[in-house]
């Protein structure tokens, strides 16, 4: 039911509410279940007989599929017992094949689905008396036995006799596509360690930067005025590559379906998210005539390994994080020398005479001074030569040259050097 577009579910639903809640007997609410049901079931059947076709959609060869997907693992009861499921395509068919059958009215389907949601509790007591448990699809060493498993399983679910056929083929399919997702994970696993090196010889290169030429790898960078920044450039578009390439894999849904929340690939993605976008951003503002980076020249990896970070932040909020003692060696905002960028063309606007700018410098010099609190900047951007610094001195003296009593929060750190601490 989830499954399915709102708007055809939701009067329906509505109405079956004061049912669950016992207010209101089955029989006046049993025209919206029926029509609850036949609006659910025939979104389904459409998706497993042709949106979701266990053969296109899992080879890839499908043209249109809905944006519903199930999610998670899937719990499938029935008097027999209980099986868990985890492929998303393999769910949506197995659940439309568990809604099928020839032995009980369209009347008593209904029924039996909308009174199961408030007995749940005697449910689930059947299912721990009941349930088998539940197999991970493929690598079998009996074909036989696994096969036999699989029919378990089905009958477990509820699935009946004519159906059995279709809903095997299409955990069969799944398990295939299960382990070629998995031998992908595994090929890219083995490019990682070799992209590892390129991030090993960036993280040399900017340490080199700040600690021999006292400049930060960011505006060295966007000068190239060295080999070592040309031999940076080409471990840079190394890395771009092999980035894109794993967003590619995954829009084109040839990596597992948790992929995007494995601990070993957000932090891997974020590493190089924080080292590296600043060298794609001193990149695009070396070219004259470009426009804001943040809106017209991010790249799409950047923007969706920070989301895949940002999601895994969520469920990582309850636990909490303790606050940092010391500056952190990368800055978290990997847009940061975008937005120093903006601000020195804000800066140039409002000299010449546009004070729209000035609610933009204001703000940055905000975020700046919130950086510095929680830590999150890295030192490096307070080197004197810095693009940040040059930016700060016309700043201030900009301000000062306005009021000459001028001080703000970001002006007493700066003045105290306390950003050191």
């Amino acid at each position: 039911m989830l499954l399915a577009p709102f708007q055809s579910i939701v009067k329906p639903l509505t109405a079956i509410f004061p049912y669950w809640q016992g207010i209101l007997p089955y029989s006046f609410i049993q025209d919206d279940c029926r029509t609850l049901l036949e609006n659910v079931l025939k979104y389904t059947s459409t998706e497993a007989n042709n949106g979701l076709d266990p053969i296109k959609v899992l080879d890839g060869t499908n043209d249109e599929s809905s944006p519903y997907r199930p999610f998670g693992t899937y719990m499938l009861c029935s008097s027999h017992g209980a099986a868990c499921v985890e492929n998303s395509e393999a769910v949506l068919n197995l659940l439309h094949c568990t809604m099928q059958s020839q032995e009980k009215s369209s009347d008593d389907i209904v029924r039996a689905c909308i009174s199961e949601h408030s007995d749940y509790g005697s449910v689930l007591e059947h299912v721990r008396q009941y349930s088998i448990s539940g197999r991970e699809i493929g690598n079998s060493n009996s074909e036989s036995s696994y096969t036999m498993g699989i029919l378990l399983q089905l009958q477990a679910m509820g699935v009946e006799i004519q159906n059995v056929e279709y809903a095997k083929n299409a955990l069969l399919k799944a398990g295939t596509v299960e382990n070629i997702h998995n031998m992908n994970v595994s090929k890219l696993a083995i490019d990682l360690s070799v992209a590892q090196r390129s991030m090993t010889e960036l993280e040399w290169y900017k340490e080199h930067c700040e600690s021999e030429d006292g400049i930060t790898y960011y505006d060295s960078f966007k000068e190239k005025n060295d080999r070592k920044d040309s031999r940076s450039n080409v471990n840079r578009e190394k890395l771009l590559r092999f980035w894109d390439g794993i967003i590619e894999m995954w829009e084109s849904n040839e990596l597992p379906c948790d992929f995007q929340s494995q601990n070993k690939w957000i932090n891997a993605g974020n590493t190089y998210r924080k080292l590296v976008e600043p060298l794609d951003i001193a990149h695009y503002y070396n070219r004259p005539g470009n426009s804001n980076y943040l809106s017209a020249g991010r790249p799409n990896r950047h923007k969706i390994l920070q989301k895949w970070m940002e999601e895994k932040e969520k469920t990582r909020g309850s636990r909490g994080q303790r606050p940092r003692t010391k500056p952190t060696a990368l800055t978290e905002d990997s847009c940061l020398w975008a937005y120093v960028e903006e601000a020195r063309r804000d800066l140039e606007n409002l000299k010449q005479g546009q004070p729209q700018s000035l609610g933009n410098l204001e703000e940055f010099e905000d975020n700046v001074t919130r950086m510095i609190n929680t830590r999150s900047i890295s030192l490096d951007v307070f080197l004197e030569t810095s693009s940040f610094m040059t930016w700060w001195e016309e700043w201030k003296g900009y301000n000062k040259k306005q009021y000459s009593t001028w001080s703000s929060p970001l002006y007493e750190i700066m003045q105290s050097e306390s950003w050191k601490v």
